[in-house]
């Protein structure tokens, strides 16, 4: 068992880490960060969850880029191969679940 009070996790980085679980090679990680992400692509699916603060989420598809400004609470979901990119407003904490070792 455990719990994980949100709003109190910092990291020494951008995007540091700290694993909540790994079920069956699903990882679910708490990231803190006060930084853009980098563009990229996932391997499998992704679900990217804000707890704290606010992120601008951009995402390439068929209609070319997009942007959406993701507020605490909100959930991201991006499709095996959607290209994408994270850029908080001030520090943000969100919970990301994904297949281990995605980027």
């Amino acid at each position: 068992m455990k719990i994980i009070r949100s709003k109190d996790f910092t990291a020494e980085r951008a995007w540091g880490a700290m694993t909540v679980a790994n079920m069956q090679g699903i990882t679910t990680r708490l990231h803190w960060t006060d930084k853009p992400y980098k563009w990229h692509i996932n391997e499998g699916e992704e679900v990217f969850a804000v707890l704290d603060g606010r992120v601008e989420m951009r995402y390439r598809d068929n209609c070319g880029q997009c942007s959406v400004m993701l507020e605490t609470g909100d959930i991201f979901f991006a499709s095996a191969g959607t290209e994408h990119v994270a850029s908080p407003v001030g520090e943000a904490r969100v919970l990301v679940v994904e297949v281990e070792g995605s980027d």
